[in-house]
């Protein structure tokens, strides 16, 4: 029997979906980009909510208006190869090699490390990462009770915990927004650096994983029309949508007021622990902790129960859901203690690639019934987007790389022969005119390719 869902339930999902995608990035690139863009906060704001707030929704509504049973089938629709390749390199990005250990990181960076002797830092990093992921694996386990615990508790007490510290902050400004300096990187295109810097949240690849949890709870709670699934995954998607952009918003003008009392901080964990320790003295360490970890410790949860779950359906003869939870949730904890700069710096080239790939597919997937879902244009679309992904992904390696005669040759062509490609944005171009010749091509093959 398929049946609408309540309002309450409504609420309940779009908190499981604000509660999987707020998480570690989440708190410390608003605020670290706040103290670099100064005066342009609210122009650079737009440019982030876009990509971490906008692309992610929209990644959501394709999974629930697409109808896939998950981002492997999505994927498919370019080349079943593709599939298998974007998929593991999705998963293994926002999973066990980056975005998951960066939840155990920020949490210690924030919370603990400021008030642990140098010494013992890399002790302390150890130790609580093995707690944390303790926890993490705990209700990962069971991944039946994922709406319950994150959208019905963990996100709540998050809500109230936060909610502290943005009044704090709305009361008390430290500073004007109009007089804080503008770091050279925002000095010009302010919108597009904020764009780009939305990249670092992973939410956009986070929703082709998220996603199919979203459309899974909606199921389960009877309702199994296609109509009713897309239509319940945007209503949930409009609720998260909504508290992400205001907590983001406020996030960012409380690093743009911060650098009336403190220099900009190296990353966004240290600063935010500066900002929380103004605010409320050593009261403020306790209360920045618990914010930080029930932000990190729900969407490591989602990240967990996530790729487990794709790996197993992908890889059916190899490991078990929960033996693939074990493997995904040690190897996290081990990456973890390389540190948060580190795990940054390294996953900056990979976002770059794999960013503009994940925009294409969203993006194809909502204006699919234009083209009546024809392969040729998700291949042809997708080829023309790598075309670009992959300089972008070159010109965001360390200096070591970047520097070398080769890199700069490649890199140099890019930047005089793809418009756009200064601003990280040069896959816009390439993705239309790939999508329009997909669509002319398809007018000259048989239905069924």
């Amino acid at each position: 029997m398929n049946q609408k869902l309540s309002f309450s339930s409504y609420i309940a999902v779009g908190s499981m979906l604000f509660g999987l995608f707020f998480g570690a990035g989440n708190l410390i690139f608003p605020v670290l980009m706040g103290q670099q863009s100064g005066s342009q906060v609210y122009i650079a704001s737009m440019g982030f909510i876009i990509t971490a707030v906008g692309l992610p929704f929209l990644g959501v509504v394709a999974m629930g208006f697409s109808q896939s049973s998950g981002l492997f089938e999505l994927a498919s629709r370019v080349h079943p190869y593709y599939s298998y390749g974007f998929t593991v390199l999705l998963y293994l990005t926002i999973g066990p090699f980056f975005a998951l250990p960066r939840t155990a990181t920020v949490s210690y960076e924030i919370g603990l490390a400021p008030y642990i002797p140098d010494n013992y830092r890399a002790f302390g990093l150890a130790l609580f990462t093995l707690l944390f992921f303790g926890g993490a694996l705990f209700f990962s386990l069971r991944p039946n009770k994922i709406l319950t615990w994150v959208g019905k508790i963990l996100n709540p007490l998050f809500l109230v915990f936060l909610s502290f510290l943005i009044i704090a902050s709305l009361v008390f400004p430290m500073g004007s927004t109009a007089m804080a300096p503008v770091h050279e990187a925002y000095a010009n295109a302010s919108f597009f650096k904020g764009f780009t810097e939305g990249y670092n949240t992973m939410d956009a690849l986070a929703a082709l994983a998220f996603g199919i949890i979203v459309v899974q709870n909606i199921k389960a709670l009877g309702v199994t029309d296609p109509k009713g699934i897309a239509l319940g995954t945007l209503k949930a998607g409009i609720l998260s949508v909504i508290l992400m952009s205001i907590i983001y918003l406020f996030l960012a003008l409380i690093g743009s007021t911060s650098t009336s009392i403190m220099a900009p901080a190296p990353n966004g964990g240290i600063a935010l622990a500066k900002i929380a320790n103004h605010y409320f003295g050593a009261f403020g360490s306790i209360l920045l902790a618990v914010i930080v970890t029930l932000a990190c410790l729900k969407t490591a949860i989602g990240l967990i129960t996530a790729c487990s779950e794709t790996f197993q359906q992908m890889f059916p003869n190899t490991l078990s859901y929960k033996a693939y939870v074990i493997l995904f949730t040690a190897f996290s904890c081990l990456v973890a203690n390389i540190g948060l700069t580190q795990l940054i710096a390294l996953s900056i080239p990979v976002l770059m690639f794999i960013y503009p790939l994940a925009i294409g597919l969203i993006i194809l997937a909502l204006i699919s019934p234009i083209f009546k879902g024809r392969r040729c244009v998700y291949l042809s679309a997708t080829l023309f987007t790598m075309f670009v992904s992959i300089a972008d992904g070159l010109n965001a390696m360390p200096e070591f790389i970047r520097n070398t005669s080769w890199a700069d040759a490649i890199i140099n062509f890019y930047k005089n022969c793809v418009p756009f490609f200064n601003l990280g944005m040069g896959w816009v171009i390439p993705l239309l005119l790939g999508t329009v010749t997909g669509i002319i091509i398809s007018h000259f093959l048989p239905e069924k390719s």
